[in-house]
């Protein structure tokens, strides 16, 4: 058996298929079956510079419907990656905690740990098990108010209030 231009493209197809393994965005399984689609062209018998255009044009067209069409079934519902930090954690109610190793108070969003800062009062310090609502970020800083208890007895029924 000799080795054949088709053999690289088939192997590199496998790495590609392969390393999607570690990424789960989809982009090198459509790279990795452009890859092997190229492999059958080269079998035809083509040159170099059709099987780069094949290869082109298999990830052209393998691409957004790796990423709109396949990607999708495979997310689980309802989460949102890439979301900490875009605001969606507004309003949510935190508990302060202790980090080991320097003692800063923090909480935990997404299981990141992130400084604290109260917006009212500007302080850095809170015992642990404070109950705070988280405001915005500040680079790396979660700007928070002190959760005040409502008296839920008094609360209209129309009133609406964002519970974690």
């Amino acid at each position: 058996m000799d080795w054949s231009p088709a053999y690289s493209w088939l192997v590199l197809a496998l790495l590609l298929s392969l390393a999607e393994l570690t990424s789960g965005a989809m982009v090198l399984l459509a790279l990795g079956i452009a890859a092997a689609l190229t492999a059958a062209v080269t079998a035809l018998g083509l040159t170099l510079p059709w099987q780069l255009l094949g290869m082109a044009i298999f990830t052209g067209v393998l691409l957004p419907i790796c990423i709109m069409v396949i990607r999708p079934r495979f997310s689980p519902r309802g989460v949102a990656y890439g979301t900490t930090g875009t605001g969606v954690e507004k309003g949510n109610r935190y508990t302060t905690l202790r980090r080991d190793f320097d003692d800063a108070t923090g909480i935990k969003v997404n299981g990141d740990f992130y400084r604290l800062r109260v917006l009212e009062s500007g302080e850095t310090e809170l015992p642990s098990g404070t109950l705070v609502i988280f405001k915005r970020f500040e680079g790396t800083t979660a700007l928070v108010a002190l959760h005040q208890p409502e008296d839920t007895a008094f609360q209209d029924d129309n009133s609406q209030r964002k519970e974690p």
